[in-house]
């Protein structure tokens, strides 16, 4: 007979013991999260909104923006949540779902960032080409292939988990529920379960990197000739990339290349990466782009015209 599953519950232990430091947290994380959801949102309507942001970039950013707004909504809500509750419980559902989200989310979002260096890669390297290979229906499977392979990576990851026997102690040293926290509490051997982790989570974080720097470096070489004005546009273009890289795909290789341990950093580097760059993205993509900045505030200008006609009818008597 195989071990029972008696747990129907967890416990998490959340970020800080400390009342005053988990007020603090319900502070600072409910400002972050609320303009992570206005920020992409913001680029998503701007982008959909707008006639000059029809190139590929755009198109792939905006599927980026949609997902850097899903993939702190799977924990972050919860974890400002339990700041005000003293013992912070999850059902065991709930837990196989908040741990299919985030590496859905998560995931989807390197494969994205994968695309989107694609996309660049073809524009510098191969710009009499560019229209004819990224048209339309190339970038729609290319965006779609991404979320189809965040959703295996993540089916994958949960079906690992969920099949493990719980038998107690349910108490989760995290903030919401990841895979090495949940193979340390299982009944059961789990080397082998820890190693495909390893060569999900793991291996694609660490290929995908290596892919996006080489494609990079290889755009580098190409810009030796371009001219000074399309250097310093697909620079500029090329390191808001390079920084999203870095943000995204650095944390998840810390958590996950490594065999299933746990260790004091994971709290805080798994919340860099759910918070962070989710958080910045809009601000990289549009503070160093001109066309999307001009797009903004011609939405806004739009948006106020309409404003103020809407008053000025309504002043009118009948």
């Amino acid at each position: 007979m195989g071990t029972k599953n008696n747990v129907t519950e967890f416990v998490l232990f959340g970020l800080f013991q400390s009342r005053k430091l988990q007020h603090v947290c319900f502070v600072i994380f409910s400002v972050f999260h609320v303009l992570t959801v206005l920020g992409n949102l913001l680029v998503i309507i701007t982008i959909n909104a707008s006639k000059t942001l029809q190139a590929p970039m755009y198109f792939f950013l905006s599927h980026l923006s949609f997902a850097d707004m899903c993939y702190p909504s799977a924990t972050t809500p919860k974890m400002i949540a339990d700041t005000f509750v003293e013992r912070k419980t999850i059902s065991f559902n709930g837990c196989m779902t908040q741990l299919f989200s985030a590496h859905f989310f998560g995931g989807t979002e390197i494969f994205l960032l994968t695309a989107m260096a694609y996309d660049r890669y073809v524009a510098i390297c191969r710009p009499l080409h560019y229209t004819t290979i990224m048209d339309r229906r190339k970038c729609g499977l290319l965006a779609g292939a991404s979320w189809v392979a965040g959703f295996l990576h993540s089916t994958l990851q949960t079906l690992l988990t969920v099949q493990l026997p719980f038998c107690g102690p349910n108490e989760i040293d995290n903030f919401f529920c990841d895979v090495h926290p949940l193979l340390k509490l299982a009944c059961a051997d789990t080397y082998v379960v820890g190693l495909v982790v390893v060569a999900n989570s793991g291996m694609i974080s660490l290929v995908s990197f290596l892919i996006l720097i080489i494609s990079y470096v290889v755009i580098l070489l190409n810009l030796r000739s371009q001219s000074s004005e399309g250097r310093r546009k697909a620079l500029s273009t090329c390191g808001s990339h390079v920084i999203t890289v870095l943000l995204v795909l650095v944390p998840p290789m810390f958590m996950y290349i490594r065999p299933s341990t746990t260790l004091a950093a994971d709290k805080l580097v798994i919340l860099f990466n759910i918070v962070m760059p989710p958080l910045l993205n809009p601000l990289i993509y549009t503070l160093r782009n001109n066309e999307v900045k001009n797009a903004m505030k011609k939405l806004f200008r739009v948006k106020g015209h309409l404003g103020e006609k809407r008053q000025s009818r309504g002043s009118h008597p009948a």
